[in-house]
């Protein structure tokens, strides 16, 4: 009859990506950020508080991770939260945001106001309005509706009142 073994086994690399993304959730939580884990040795700690320290258990952690592809920042620390290719596409973004000296701008105060045009007419119209002089400036930006053309403005009574003064000109 065998001996049984008194010793706990090492996790399944699924157990040990459950770990890990644990701490590192707890991390960026608990301090915002992934400031202490850079690569597998990081996590042993941990992992041989719970199972006997061996190479069997380095090997499956550093399995795990390699498994869970997750992303590092310009230091070096994992990110837990994103996959390499969300990593990478958002680099791309801020890349063009930053080359683009962009800027945010919030609509909160902004108020619509809706032009009803036929969909054929809406394109032409919303081109020759962003090309206006007298709009320059008057609007924060406008979109193109299924029934229309919809302006943001913290202008409305203008906007309002140079559309009327065109719907009423001959």
């Amino acid at each position: 009859m065998e001996t049984e073994n008194t010793t706990r086994k090492n996790p399944s690399r699924e157990t040990c990506q459950k770990i890990i993304k644990r701490i590192l959730v707890t991390e960026v939580l608990e301090k915002g950020c992934n400031e202490h884990f850079r690569q597998a040795s990081d996590f042993m700690g941990y992992f041989q508080s719970l199972y006997p320290a061996s190479d069997a258990l380095t090997k499956q952690v550093q399995r795990a991770i390699k498994a869970m592809d997750m992303p590092r920042d310009e230091r070096g620390y994992f990110i837990v939260n994103k996959t390499s290719e969300q990593f990478e596409q958002d680099k791309e973004i801020s890349r063009l945001l930053q080359s683009s000296e962009a800027s945010l701008k919030s609509l909160e105060e902004s108020e619509p106001v809706l032009i009803e045009v036929p969909t054929e007419l809406a394109d032409y119209l919303m081109y020759t309005l962003s090309s206006s002089i007298s709009l320059k400036g008057h609007y924060d930006t406008m979109v193109k509706a299924y029934n229309g053309i919809i302006i943001y403005t913290r202008e409305r009574s203008r906007i309002l009142s140079y559309l009327q003064t065109l719907l009423s000109t001959n």
